[in-house]
């Protein structure tokens, strides 16, 4: 009885709010209706990744695989090898862009001539704005092998040329440059507006008791930063297994040598259907791929909760 009561009271409570903020409740139907369309209306699709797909018989009339797809995606060795790929980059362009964002904040915080503030945070944010296929366009012509740039200096100089695209290992440094150099001047603005939160006396406490620069760094705004990087590296760990579809094929492109080092989940599914057109077992790796992310989210977000629970994300 008391349930039923507190049932009623909860559904009238609701009511009661939708009637009171209809507007507000109105202005967000569409963002609404978005996200069900596009996001959870197509997980239907999921099934996929559990079935023998074929064309005739469409999505749930082709027979049931079981198990098998996701058997076809490890036994074949794609499976480790692109989650590895995946997780390690993914980390790797984190940790330095992120500290990159945050040494470009500081360093904003400290310069005191306005107009030249200005525009290095204009320089280091233009980036932004430039599409991964331009990107690509600038590492193909910096590293191309017969007519690059790094290898028209190195002839004039009477060095030998470098053939860059045989050298997997370079291209760890070389994606973790320009996806620094992408992301750097966007992330460094969300770091700047946490700084500027900071009393400006603190600065000057610190002035009169005779702090230096790097002091007031360390003492006042990293920690100042401190909730927004833990905000900020939740958020990018979410999506720790999905890698930058547009930065990897962009910059890798189809160059065979290069993709037992840098191929990642995302650019494997999108070659599979492609070239093989295996729905089934493409499926099987996007769903991996998601079950992933959401447990990853989830034990690091505990992680965090244990440690500092007013800087966790739920």
């Amino acid at each position: 009885m008391k349930k039923s009561v507190l049932g009623a009271m909860k559904i009238q409570r609701g009511l009661f709010e939708l009637e009171k903020n209809r507007t507000l409740f109105l202005m967000i139907l569409p963002a609404l209706l978005l996200i069900i369309v596009l996001c959870y209306i197509p997980m239907a699709g999921i099934v996929l990744a559990f079935k023998n797909y074929r064309f005739d018989l469409g999505i749930f009339g082709s027979p049931w695989a079981g198990l098998n797809n996701f058997r076809y995606f490890f036994i074949s060795g794609t499976g480790v090898r692109v989650t590895f790929n995946t997780i390690f980059f993914n980390l790797f362009n984190l940790i330095t862009s992120q500290l990159l964002a945050v040494i470009l904040a500081v360093i904003f915080n400290e310069i005191r001539l306005k107009y030249f503030k200005r525009i290095t945070q204009s320089v280091i944010f233009l980036p932004y704005f430039i599409s991964w296929i331009i990107v690509g366009a600038f590492v193909y012509n910096i590293f191309n092998y017969e007519s690059g740039t790094m290898n028209t200096v190195l002839k004039s100089l009477g060095a030998s040329p470098v053939d860059v695209y045989s050298q997997p290992v370079a291209w760890i440094l070389i994606i973790a440059f320009f996806n620094s150099w992408k992301w750097a001047g966007y992330n460094s603005v969300i770091y700047s507006a946490a700084i500027t939160n900071v009393d400006p006396q603190c600065y000057e406490a610190a002035d009169i008791d005779g702090a230096n620069v790097f002091q007031k760094i360390r003492y006042i705004s990293m920690p100042s930063l401190r909730p927004t990087i833990i905000t900020m590296l939740l958020l990018n760990v979410g999506r720790i297994l999905r890698g930058d579809f547009q930065m990897f094929y962009q910059i890798v492109g189809n160059n065979g040598q290069l993709f037992n080092a840098t191929d990642v989940i995302d650019t494997f599914v999108f070659r599979s259907l492609v070239n093989g057109g295996d729905i089934g077992m493409t499926a099987a790796a996007t769903f991996y791929q998601s079950f992933l992310c959401f447990i990853i989210i989830m034990a690091v977000n505990g992680i965090v909760r244990k440690v500092d629970y007013d800087n966790a994300l739920f």
